[in-house]
């Protein structure tokens, strides 16, 4: 991944960043051309701290054949993204560019065995279902034994050790002050939920340009509590 030094995120960041988008798209090299597939995935850690990814494939999948356990692939996982215009900037002579933030993890793979397909499905799944709480999870044993196995056959666990992070978050870090908030206020603006949520993430990086609007929002709040 091409990075440059000022959108570079650390490796903790990157590997959160990750750990909490739970998807990606996965590619290795068969020697001729690339192949990749989007995969669902949960990330775990070692006893030495070496981050591990699991995910699964369909028995079919090319992709299958290049896990060797030596030879790295490349789990691409990004999030959400937006265009920004030139107009927005305060400053003069901008160009329009494009803000996102992007993760790449790089490793070798291996198979998982049969016996351990089934705990990293039912992690898989409810990490996910954890999601959609109050909802009662999940849980394969809401299917008919034959149908879960017959679909268990069809798919093979495959587990990445990371020996590589890089994440780049452009989020227009090297602009100034106003204009970072003109764009990050243009974007929270857009119907977009993708646009919206860069704009956040630009708030998140300058808290000192909303110091102010929040020490009001924490007065108005302990008013009300008072009033009430």
């Amino acid at each position: 991944m091409y990075t440059p030094p000022r959108f570079q995120t650390d490796r903790s960041n990157a590997l959160a960043f990750a750990d909490a988008r739970g998807f990606g798209t996965v590619c290795g090299f068969d020697g001729r051309k690339p192949i990749a597939s989007a995969v669902p995935f949960c990330l775990d850690y070692g006893n030495d701290g070496t981050p591990y990814l699991a995910f699964h494939l369909a028995r079919q999948n090319p992709l299958l054949k290049l896990a060797d356990g030596v030879t790295p692939w490349v789990m691409a996982v990004t999030g959400a993204d937006a265009y920004v215009s030139a107009d927005w900037y305060v400053s003069p002579d901008q160009v329009p560019t494009w803000l996102y933030q992007a993760v790449h993890l790089t490793g070798p793979v291996w198979l998982l065995s049969d016996r351990e397909l089934g705990p990293h499905l039912d992690a898989l799944s409810a990490r996910f279902e954890s999601w959609l709480a109050p909802k009662k999870p999940w849980t394969a044993d809401k299917m008919a034994k034959g149908r879960l196995e017959a679909m268990r056959k069809a798919i093979v666990g495959v587990v990445m050790a990371v020996d590589e992070v890089e994440g780049s978050f452009k989020l227009n870090q090297h602009k100034s002050d106003a204009d970072h908030l003109a764009v990050m206020s243009a974007l929270a603006m857009r119907p977009e939920p993708a646009a919206i949520e860069i704009s956040d993430a630009m708030r998140k990086l300058r808290p000192h340009l909303f110091a102010e609007e929040t020490t009001q929002l924490a007065a108005m709040a302990e008013a009300e509590g008072f009033m009430g």
